[in-house]
């Protein structure tokens, strides 16, 4: 009786059940049912980034989905900061207020943790958030993982077969058109053959028609190791580039070998070795982890659950993908922080 009295509550509860059971039926799991009207296949998802072209695009070199996002995202940071500095004015609005914020929250932060010294870190790890948060949240747009080429049923047969694979557990999604550019449409979940009932019979597909893999064009920067493994490095040579700079070489260096203190002191200064090696590790596959996860999650819910099971999913993954640039960001911070201080330093 209390929710008759809240109409708007009960029309959200009804439009929000409504879309579920739209989305329910219309995706993979309707598909068993003979509905799957609003489903597509699911993409096919690996580790290592892929080319955005069966052939090279410069020379001999291919240019992957994750470097155009990365490049995208370069290009966003540069739009925003040139809309944020053009007319600065003494009360700021819009892109400059958005922007001063962070500096300044960035600036406090800095200084409480690093006091003076904050200055000369402030920079890269502001740069560092930017990147990561911008490459991140581009990544759950609409289109990623749906839209690139084809690579043609030959080459995956091919690829199949050198790595030993059932060719009847290959799946191939089937386009509309005979171009060299796919869409994984709404309502095509059930469009798929197998490698080995394409290679069988190739007249299984309609005229009209051409089997094959998606190859996305775009893809977020951060699922590629390659990306998270550059941040990391650049955020390290940064950290013991400072430290060299206000400490000495001497003073840097009596941290990771150590003789004259004796065989205990030699000896944590060796773990202190493995632990530069340690963070650059950890840097590289948390951030990779936790944002190649949440793209796995975002088309596992798109094929499963169109629509409406996917909406919570991106509200999470915009959350997870501030968090990873946020602690990104601050443990650079802190890393340069601690390894500018003198060994006897408390």
């Amino acid at each position: 009786m209390k929710l008759l009295q809240k109409p708007k509550l009960l029309l959200a509860i009804i439009v929000f059940g409504a879309l579920f059971v739209i989305g329910l039926a219309g995706g993979a799991l309707g598909d068993a049912f003979g509905l799957g009207f609003l489903g597509a296949p699911i993409a096919a998802l690996q580790l290592p980034a892929e080319p955005i072209s069966s052939e090279p695009n410069i020379g001999g070199f291919h240019i992957t989905n994750t470097m155009i996002t990365t490049w995208a995202s370069i290009v966003i940071l540069m739009v925003l900061g040139f809309v944020a500095t053009r007319k600065i004015k003494e009360v700021p609005t819009g892109f400059q207020n958005v922007f001063e914020v962070i500096i300044e929250y960035f600036q406090k932060l800095g200084e409480g943790i690093s006091g003076k010294r904050s200055t000369q870190y402030i920079p890269l790890v502001m740069t560092i958030f930017l990147f990561i948060l911008v490459a991140n949240w581009i990544g759950v747009l609409p289109g990623f993982g749906t839209i690139g080429w084809i690579e043609t049923p030959e080459d995956l047969i091919h690829h199949a077969e050198e790595q030993h694979k059932d060719l009847s557990q290959v799946k191939l999604n089937v386009f509309n058109g005979s171009g060299d550019v796919g869409i994984l449409g709404f309502g095509s979940v059930s469009d798929t053959v197998t490698a080995e009932e394409w290679e069988h019979d190739h007249n299984i597909i309609e005229d009209g028609k051409q089997a094959g893999i998606l190859i996305p064009f775009l893809r977020s920067a951060n699922t590629d190791i390659n990306t998270t493994l550059a941040i990391a490095l650049v955020a390290m040579f940064f950290v013991h580039f400072w430290a060299l700079r206000t400490l000495g070489f001497r003073s840097h260096a009596k941290k990771y070998i150590n003789f004259k203190q004796g065989p205990i002191w030699f000896a944590v200064g060796i773990l202190e070795l493995i632990s530069e090696v340690g963070r650059v590790i950890s840097f590289t596959f948390r951030l990779f982890g936790n944002i190649f996860a949440g793209e796995v999650l975002l088309v596992a819910m798109a094929f499963l659950i169109p629509i409406i099971g996917i909406m919570p999913f991106i509200g999470l993954e915009l959350f997870v993908g501030l968090i990873q640039a946020y602690v990104f960001s601050m443990l650079t911070l802190v890393f340069a922080s601690v390894a500018g201080a003198a060994h006897d330093d408390h």
